[in-house]
């Protein structure tokens, strides 16, 4: 199992050492690990800085590797896609030598889901709608990616007593982003930051991974989006089963930005 989807104290929402995420790894098992830290350019809230020092986070891993020969550790970067800023990372994917590049949504009309504050002016219905609406547009304007990060996102903090999720109520939107993402032959992420989140599937769901797979899909990476030790590898076990009773026989590992098909 790897995991291809961890956070350090590179990025703004975490304090774990490098080398704290890498011996959980260990511990756990992994045969891979993916540091993917957050950049978020233009981001609205001022108290977290999801700007990336690359250059000393890919020394740090470099350094790190030496340390620890016994386990591949790869350089990635989680961007936060919004649609105008197709060129920022074009440029900036093209500058640095990254092993694997996770593109997410992570604001939807300019404020994150992730505060409580989000949805206090919003029905879920027209919330979702909106963010899906902007994941296809960054989709379609942006190439800078490997794989599209927890497609579902937003439904981890739903409020609660809300209606829950289902990919039925979505299924127009939702289907343009997948099969827009296997015309342009980029992966779907398996996050089980949703089993984190308390829900009953990673992201995205199963209904969603089963319609990806329908639609052709075919390139799925795995991550834990973990960032804190305690998570590194989190509940993969339950994903990976997930990922063979919906009908896939491999899961995708990127080294220089190159997939790798490894046969489950």
């Amino acid at each position: 199992m790897i995991d291809c989807h961890i956070h350090s104290s590179f990025s703004g929402d975490s304090s774990a050492s490098p080398a704290a995420q890498v011996q959980a790894g260990l511990q756990k098992g992994l045969q891979a690990l993916c540091f993917t830290e957050h950049y978020d350019a233009d981001y609205p809230d001022s108290h977290v800085d999801f700007t990336l020092d690359t250059t000393p986070y890919l020394q740090s891993l470099a350094a790190l590797q030496e340390a620890y020969p016994e386990i591949p550790l790869l350089t990635g970067v989680e961007l936060g896609l919004q649609p105008h800023l197709v060129d920022l990372y074009k440029d900036y994917c093209q500058e640095y030598p990254f092993d694997f590049v996770i593109g997410s949504t992570h604001l939807v009309e300019g404020a994150d889901p992730y505060y409580p504050v989000f949805w206090e002016s919003r029905t879920v219905r027209s919330a979702l709608e909106a963010y899906f609406s902007v994941t296809l547009e960054n989709i379609r304007f942006h190439h800078c990616f490997d794989s599209y990060g927890h497609l579902d996102y937003m439904i981890r903090y739903i409020p609660k007593g809300s209606k829950a999720f289902s990919y039925l109520d979505y299924t127009d939107l939702i289907d343009q982003c997948l099969r827009l993402l296997i015309q342009k032959g980029c992966a779907l992420e398996v996050n089980t930051g949703g089993y984190k989140a308390g829900l009953d599937a990673p992201n995205p769901s199963r209904d969603i991974l089963l319609r990806y797979r329908q639609l052709g899909g075919e390139l799925l990476t795995t991550g834990s989006d973990a960032h804190e030790p305690l998570y590194v590898g989190y509940c993969m076990d339950r994903a990976y089963a997930l990922i063979r009773d919906c009908g896939f026989s491999y899961v995708t590992l990127y080294q220089k930005r190159k997939p790798q098909m490894l046969p489950l």
